[in-house]
């Protein structure tokens, strides 16, 4: 029996190359630790990333792995997990990458639920490319392309994926190490596609854009730690609580102690709470918030073919199972 994967394993020789400070450290460790203590083997795991700061993610995992180019990550993933369902395959992208290029093909990959893990780093800006506001970049961002303040609405990347039909969705903080691999283990387990919202600093464009919430001090009164079954309550004492305003069709910030009654239990299962949790601005709904049974693509795709054409065991296999023609 082989022995077991030690995070350090799934590290690579390439030196690792982002800004001191950069949140794309702890979400690669974290990654890592989650590899070898979910037993993933080297052999069967693929990570594949288009262009921007956490597009270098192939390169520091000991993986298998393609650096594509700008936005067709999802593309090469979808066809890699067709070629061999049994891949572990794990989409890297950013905000840019994936939302605006590569918008369309992540849009497809999750409307068809392939069997891919998509990672967005959101940093809300272009980090590589020295600053530009990005799809998810706040209205009155300045940066080297809207030196007067963006005037473009952002882009919601968790509304992006429930309208895109995603049938899981999660969020985390790159350096929560317990919520983001938390996270990732329920990705991984999940039949499908998976879209992993990733709120990462970036420390040289767009410092503590995310404080608001991710600051120590104020984590307690401005996150929301989503638990399947549990009451939707928060605060340093679990105080305060979500309740459906009727009225207004949203949701509101109750006293959990005076009204415990109208505190809503999470169900991820639920698309209309999902939506609602993805339109809460205060507090942040953290963890997995959407997650649904479905057939993943590719496995429905080789149930629809006829059984000749059903999936070789081998390459020999399947050369000869087809017509062949030799050119000359």
């Amino acid at each position: 029996m082989s022995k077991p994967l030690l995070p350090k394993d799934f590290a690579t020789s390439q030196e690792v190359r982002w800004c001191p400070g950069c949140g794309d450290y702890a979400i690669l460790k974290a990654m890592q630790k989650f590899l070898a203590e979910t037993g993933c083997r080297k052999e069967t795991t693929v990570f594949v990333s288009g262009i921007g700061c956490s597009s270098r993610f192939p390169y520091y995992v000991d993986t298998y792995g393609f650096h594509t180019i700008h936005g067709r990550a999802p593309a090469v993933a979808t066809g890699l997990k067709l070629a061999n369902p049994d891949l572990d395959v794990w989409v890297v992208t950013g905000d840019g990458d994936g939302l605006s290029i590569g918008g369309n093909h992540l849009l497809h990959a999750l409307r068809r639920n392939v069997g891919i893990k998509v990672l967005l780093f959101n940093n809300e800006i272009y980090g590589l490319t020295k600053g530009q506001y990005s799809p998810t970049s706040r209205v009155g961002t300045r940066s080297p392309s809207s030196p007067a303040g963006s005037l473009d609405r952002p882009l919601s990347a968790g509304a992006f994926a429930l309208g895109a039909g995603a049938t899981f969705l999660a969020r985390a903080i790159d350096t929560d190490k317990q919520g983001l691999a938390e996270v990732l283990a329920a990705a991984h387990a999940h039949e499908g596609s998976a879209f992993i919202e990733i709120f990462q600093n970036c420390i040289v464009y767009n410092d503590e854009v995310f404080a608001a919430f991710t600051d120590k001090a104020r984590a307690p009164q401005h996150q929301l730690r989503l638990r399947q079954g549990e009451p939707l309550v928060f605060g340093a004492a679990n105080e305060q609580g979500l309740a459906l305003d009727s009225h207004n069709l949203c949701l509101e910030v109750i006293d959990a102690n005076r009204e415990p009654e109208r505190v809503l239990r999470h169900d991820a299962g639920n698309k209309l709470l999902a939506q609602l949790l993805v339109d809460l601005q205060d507090p942040v709904a953290l963890g997995v918030l959407r997650s649904t049974s479905g057939k993943s693509f590719e496995h429905a795709y080789y149930e629809s073919l006829p059984g000749n054409f059903r999936r070789s065991a081998s390459i020999n296999e399947a050369l000869r199972n087809t017509n062949t023609w030799i050119v000359k």
